[in-house]
This record gives structure tokens, sequence and C-alpha cells, in this order.
């Protein structure tokens, strides 16, 4: 798989296959990783991989949790600009839509969130923090390495699925992957498994604004 087959395939996997993901090779991918860029080669990046009896641990405590309030960060402020909200909400209705939930239907789509607790069934799950003295270039960087693992992952034929919502439970799942609250973020979870791309969750065609809406070319 070429890098241009990797980014057109990769997408946010939320049904994964009951099927083990061997961590050699998550840890390949990650070693892989590290030569992501960062500004003043900072690196500031840190990730716990949870599988197993682990990860299972960490799950129940959320489930048997209340979101914390208020949550580690907000990532909702774009809802504020109209052209955003309009993005936001085309997207909702692909994704319930290739689940048949209706907009109405509160209680369903409250339900199939909740399956953030389980990363979709995916096997293992990097949970992403750094130091809380990083700052909007850090957290662009931490991004760039999130990306060079999920295209490394699509390199080996694995899935994944990032997930912010785990910052809704962040404080939880600090304590329970031994870091301090007060010392660092926990930024975003990532399900890595092998994706179930047999149900309509996987499969509803993804839209991207068309090039000349965001990129100018300025040359005289």
């Amino acid at each position: 798989m070429n890098v241009s087959e990797a980014v057109a395939s990769r997408r946010s996997v939320r049904a994964f296959l009951d099927k083990p993901v061997d961590l050699e090779l998550v840890r390949s991918i990650l070693d892989r990783a590290r030569m992501a860029p960062s500004g003043c080669n900072f690196q500031p990046w840190r990730g716990t991989v949870l599988s197993g009896a682990k990860l299972r641990e960490v799950q129940e405590a959320m489930a048997a949790s209340e979101p914390q309030d208020p949550i580690e960060y907000s990532w909702s402020e774009p809802e504020k600009s109209e052209i955003h909200l309009k993005r936001l909400q085309e997207l909702g209705a692909q994704f319930y839509g290739a689940m048949e939930i209706e907009r109405a239907n509160k209680t369903a789509r409250a339900d199939f969130a909740r399956q953030n607790i389980y990363s979709f069934g995916a096997p293992v799950v990097l949970m992403v923090h750094f130091e809380r003295l990083m700052g909007p270039p850090q957290w662009s960087d931490v991004g760039m390495w999130l990306q060079a693992i999920m295209l490394l992952c699509r390199e080996e034929g694995l899935d994944t699925c990032p997930q912010e919502w785990m910052a809704l439970y962040a404080r939880l799942i600090k304590q329970h992957i031994g870091i301090a609250d007060e010392e660092q973020i926990l930024f975003c979870g990532i399900a890595i498994g092998y994706g179930d791309h047999s149900v309509p969750l996987n499969q509803f065609e993804r839209t991207r604004v068309p090039l000349d809406e965001q990129i100018r070319f300025l040359s005289e």
C-alpha cells in the first residue's frame, strides 16, 4: 500500500472484528511513527497502550461512572460558525442514517455514543497524553504524530478510530493508567484493530470540501 492508498482508505472505523492484534506489530508501528515532525524537535507526544484485562478494567470503570465536569477540553467551538456547524450536521445525517437511527431517537443515539467506552470493539487502544505546559503548536505536533500512526496502521492492514470522546473521562483514565492529572492532559484514544467492513457504519460515503474552497495558489 502506498501513501496515497493509505490516505484514501483511512477512515474512522466504528465497528471492529473480534480479532486480536499482535502487540509487537503495534510496537513496530509506534516505533516508526517516532519520525513524525515536531517544532523544535520537542516530540511532545506520550502514549499508553491498553489491551486485554487492563483495557477491560478501564472500560468497566468508565461504564460505571458519569462523565467528568468540566471535561478535559472543549472541541465544539467551531459549531459557532455556520459553515462548520453545517459540516457537522451533514456528517451526523450520514453517520446515523447508515445505522437507520432517526434524529428524534435520542435514546438510540445516546446508546450508540456510549459504545465509545468500548472503542467499538477494538482490541487495542492507545491513550494519548502530554504535558500541560504544551501549547497549540505542540497540539498540532501531536496531530501529525497521530496521522503517522493511522497511516502506518493502514499499511499493515489495520484500522483506527481517533476518539476525542475520551476527554469526557480523562481524570478517571489517567488514574487507571498511572499519570498525574495536574501534570498531563489526556488528548484522545486511538482504537486499533481490524475493521468490520461489512457493516453500513463503515461504508457510508465520506465527504470533503472541494480543494478550491480551502486552498489558493498565488504565483504573481
